[in-house]
């Protein structure tokens, strides 16, 4: 017998038969034919194929894979007409049964290829949903760090909703997004809800710029949400600033004005910064008075930067700093007294100069000539300062200050009366060497030279005298205590000793 039956006469309808049923990637056709080993290579290319599609994930199967095989099955159809153009079929006899056939299992890839896209597209929505939670978990896990270190998870976060909204607006986790950012604001702002306002200034900041991020259909009422929030924790962290002496409570009352300028928060600025103004007023004059002092001037300062950045309108605010400016240069008094009775003499000196340099027609500024002048002596004769100087003059007793120095000669005393003057210098008196004032001839001002000197009337009791020549190398200042009784006349002279070296 033959090796192979003979070829059959060509029948371009079983022809199409074979290439049909061969496109069904089964092999079908070849399986007809009686082409078993081709037929397990269409076998084989259809196995690899599900072993790699399935199951169906989201990022479907390579293209290049596809193309492969559906050229694959091209070449499959192709050369399955050419086979069946000339050789008979195993099973059935009639060739339209076959195309028939053939016809009916094309549906099994196109069925195939309908279901893996709906799996595909499943697997698309659960990768989304995926991330979405992912999100979600990201920012309720921050809720307990600072804005700080939060922030750049909150933005990542931000990207992801935008992505979902912008790139897969049909998605399921497209339309879960307002709801996942609605949560999202009450995170991020959770300083606000326990009331550290400070806190959630910078959270709530940013959470205005997000309507700029996503498309407005999906903020939707959120983007005003956090404006009286914001406008609130400004004033209130303003507050509390203005309260403790912060000095970041000007920039946060201006960030209020400049951003939120007709809130009801803002119409509380003003008032409250008159209320900080009245308040260090009354703390003027008690044992407080120079942090008061110090306090008014701050406010002044402030008050004149918070205007010149966020304005003032009806002038409240230049009201305020004018008010504060006129305490604190009138309270500087009750600071000096109150520096001098707790020894600070040094600073009551200064305290009290300034003041009297700065207001020359004050009702106080008698007496706080003498207060400066009973500080300076104090430093050098700390006793000196054991009582408060009056503005009392005159006395019954005289005392003459004489200066034997080439220099002028300041004198500052102070007691029961307070005051100061100066001598001129004695144009033919020297600086005296140590040695001269250890000799036991030594008596200055007794040379019987025409001495610059001044007699003043002092009442009985002790005053302290210090003796400050008036020249920058002088290092030491003279002083006496004396203890002035009725019935005498005092002398005081004034001398300089040259030691060794430059000191006086």
């Amino acid at each position: 017998m033959p090796a192979s039956p003979p070829p059959a006469p060509p029948d371009a309808g079983r022809a199409v038969a074979v290439a049909l049923l061969n496109l069904s990637g089964l092999g079908l056709g070849y399986a007809l034919a009686r082409r078993r080993l081709l037929m397990a290579a269409c076998w084989v290319a259809t196995a690899i194929l599900l072993v790699i599609a399935l199951p169906a994930d989201a990022d479907g199967v390579p293209g290049a894979l596809l193309a492969g095989y559906a050229v694959l099955l091209l070449l499959a159809a192709a050369h399955g007409a050419y086979i069946g153009l000339r050789t008979r079929l195993l099973w059935p006899g009639r060739a339209p049964l076959a195309l028939l056939l053939g016809l009916v299992l094309l549906a099994v890839p196109a069925g195939g290829a309908l279901w893996y896209r709906d799996a595909r597209d499943e697997a698309v929505q659960q990768a989304l949903l995926d991330r979405l939670a992912s999100a979600d978990h990201l920012v309720a896990a921050d809720a307990s760090e600072s804005f700080g270190t939060a922030e750049p998870d909150y933005r990542q976060v931000l990207g992801v909703y935008r992505d979902l909204v912008v790139h897969h607006p049909g998605s399921r986790a497209a339309r879960k997004v307002p709801a996942s950012l609605r949560t999202y604001y009450s995170k991020v702002a959770a300083p606000y809800d326990g009331r550290d306002y400070c806190t959630a200034v910078a959270p709530l900041t940013y959470l205005r710029t997000v309507p700029g991020e996503l498309p407005k259909a999906t903020v939707g009422t959120l983007a005003d949400w956090p404006d009286d929030r914001l406008a609130t924790s400004l004033y209130e962290c303003g507050s509390q600033g203005l309260a403790s002496g912060d000095q970041d409570w000007g920039t946060r009352f201006g960030d209020l004005m400049k951003t939120f300028p007709h809130s009801p928060q803002t119409d509380k600025v003003v008032p409250a910064v008159d209320t900080a103004v009245k308040k260090a007023q009354k703390d003027v004059g008690g044992s407080g008075s120079c942090a008061a002092v110090e306090e008014l001037k701050r406010l002044d300062t402030r008050i004149g930067d918070l205007t010149s950045s966020a304005g003032d309108i009806d002038g409240g605010l230049a009201s305020a700093a004018s008010r504060a400016r006129r305490s604190g240069s009138d309270g500087a008094y009750d600071c000096g007294v109150q520096e001098y009775r707790s020894g600070d003499f040094t600073g009551a000196q200064q305290t009290m100069d300034d003041f009297v340099a700065a207001h020359p027609y004050h009702r106080n500024r008698a007496r706080a000539q003498k207060i400066a002048i009973a500080a300076e002596v104090a430093q050098t004769i700390p006793a000196a300062g054991k009582k408060l100087p009056t503005t009392a003059s005159g006395g019954s007793i005289s005392v003459t200050v004489k200066n034997d120095s080439p220099d002028d000669v300041t004198v500052l005393y102070t007691g029961p009366v307070t005051g100061s003057f100066t001598l001129k210098a004695c144009g033919s008196c020297r600086s005296y060497l140590l040695a001269d004032t250890l000799m036991s001839t030594f008596k200055p001002c007794g040379g019987g030279k025409d001495y610059p000197q001044r007699t003043i009337q002092l009442p009985v009791g002790t005053t302290y005298f210090v003796h400050k020549p008036n020249r920058g190398q002088v290092t030491t200042a003279g002083s006496d205590t004396a203890r002035l009784r009725s019935g005498y006349i005092y002398t005081e002279c004034a001398y300089i000793t040259q030691g060794f070296g430059s000191g006086t």
